[in-house]
Parts: C-alpha cells; sequence; structure tokens
C-alpha cells in the first residue's frame, strides 16, 4: 500500500474515524441529576450504535483508505470497494442522527414510562465524527483542496556511481535506469527514444522533436488510458510514485507503470519532474 497516494480528504477521513473510535468508549446516555456514581455504558453496550455507526463508520474509513493506497482498486457488483466505502460513511451517519433523535429507542414511548435519558457525550461525538467523515468521503473527489496528496512526494533519489547497483524497485528516479551510458538500452530493457531522461528543471513538455524520457510524479490521482484511445482507464497513477514518461503526443505523455503497462496520461498540469 503506497501511503503517499492518500489525499488530503483521506486525512480528514482517518481522523474522523480515530474521533469515532474514541467516542465509541464514551457514555451512551446522560440524565439530568443523576449522581456520580452511576455508571452509563458506553457505545460498545448497543447493539444498534455499535454496529450501525461505530463499525459501519469504521468500516467505511477503512475502505476508503485502503483502496485509494492499491494500485488498481477490487471491485464487487461493478462497484470499487472506495464507493461501498462512501456508502457505510454515509449509513453510520444517518444511524448517528437517528440515535440522537431517540436516543433510548422507542422505549420511552411506553405508557408512564416518562422522558427517556437524553444523549451521552460518546453519542454525540459519534455524530459529530460521521458527518465529518461522510462529508469528507463525499466532497474529496469533487472539492480541489481535498483531492491534493496529503504528503508530498519523495525526492529524487542520487544519482548512482557507474557500475553500482542501484536499490531494487520501481517508483523513483534510480530505481530503474531506462538507458546504459551513451544511450543503449540497459539489459531487459526497451529502447527509448532520446536516450538519457531529460535532467530537472526542464519543461514539463519539450516539443515532440526533441523528447527524452523523464521520471515524474502527478500532484493527485490521474487516470491512465489506453494508447488506442478508449475512454476506459488502465490504471490510476497515485501521487508519491515516480513514472516513467517514454512518449510525448501533443499535450499528453505516454507513461510506464509500475508493472510494465504503457498509457496515455492526458491531464499532464502541475506533474513533478524528477
Amino acid at each position: 500500500m503506497n501511503i503517499r497516494s492518500l489525499t488530503r480528504g483521506d486525512g480528514v477521513v482517518i481522523g474522523a474515524a480515530v474521533l469515532l473510535f474514541i467516542a465509541s468508549f464514551l457514555d451512551l446516555y446522560s440524565a439530568d441529576g443523576a449522581p456520580d456514581s452511576l455508571d452509563f455504558p458506553s457505545l460498545w453496550a448497543s447493539g444498534p450504535v455499535l454496529l450501525g455507526v461505530v463499525l459501519a463508520g469504521i468500516i467505511g474509513a477503512a475502505l476508503i483508505v485502503i483502496t485509494r493506497g492499491l494500485p488498481q482498486v477490487p471491485k464487487v457488483a461493478g462497484l470499487d470497494l472506495g464507493q461501498f466505502g462512501i456508502a457505510f460513511t454515509v449509513f453510520a451517519a444517518w444511524s448517528a442522527l437517528g440515535n440522537i433523535f431517540d436516543v433510548a429507542g422507542g422505549a420511552d414511548n411506553f405508557e408512564g414510562s416518562g422522558d427517556g435519558p437524553d444523549a451521552g457525550t460518546g453519542l454525540i461525538l459519534a455524530l459529530v465524527a460521521t458527518l465529518i467523515m461522510a462529508a469528507a468521503a463525499v466532497a474529496t473527489p469533487l472539492v480541489p483542496a481535498l483531492k491534493a496528496a496529503l504528503l508530498p512526494p519523495a525526492g529524487p533519489a542520487a544519482p548512482q556511481p557507474y557500475g553500482a547497483q542501484p536499490p531494487a524497485g520501481y517508483g523513483y528516479p534510480g530505481a530503474q535506469q531506462p538507458a546504459a551510458f551513451g544511450g543503449q538500452p540497459a539489459p531487459g530493457q526497451q529502447p527509448f527514444p532520446g536516450g538519457q531522461p531529460a535532467a530537472p528543471g526542464q519543461p514539463a513538455a519539450p516539443p515532440a522533436g526533441d523528447f527524452s524520457p523523464f521520471w515524474f510524479a502527478v500532484p493527485v490521482p490521474r487516470p491512465l488510458f489506453p494508447e488506442d484511445g478508449s475512454s476506459t482507464p488502465i490504471a490510476e497513477l497515485a501521487p508519491g510514485t515516480w513514472y516513467l514518461a517514454v512518449e510525448q503526443r501533443g499535450p499528453s505523455l505516454v507513461a510506464q507503470t509500475q508493472d510494465g503497462r504503457r498509457g496515455v496520461l492526458q491531464d499532464t498540469s502541475g506533474i513533478q519532474r524528477g
């Protein structure tokens, strides 16, 4: 899981989930004039609150965060798990609101039962946490400020001396060199036009005739489309991971993912070159 692919909205969701977990150990009820010795139950003592508010909210937050860090989002019944997570958070907020309005769960409607207990600190905090969580989950894909990366991309690795073995793995400059010295392709790799990747500080979109492969990172998650022009993305580029641009097509770039797939990055605004 790549934590650098998390957005600011995901950070809000995580914070709200932590607040909800803390609230679950606080009082479910409160009552005016109750003696200090009276020990009210926590949210864990109520099945409907535990299942419909606490666990639904925490599970929803976990699905959102986990799917954000995966290179390819799993789908169930045609919907990705992140969408299920959003639905869980909205359901948790709705359930918390219902429990605030009817804390006693209808038991105070019996004749002679009198007024039921009021909402306790834990239930009130649970409502606040689930409302924040649901709002962040729904708004993250829509609000640019929430779509921004939670953590900045890692800086490019220092150049390796000639003949030294670079660290294993893909995802940052120096991890896998696209070509050896003199513009010759490294063993097991395809040659790229232009020889060596461009040095940092050059324009992000050079003329096609002068293009050289270079490493780059995206500021927010962006889809990678097939080279045949299809509108269905083949992958999603995540912030905090370095990808290799191997070709320029007008304002777009042909990028290569960690598993070797190639696709077209149509939105190249704000990319960071390595």
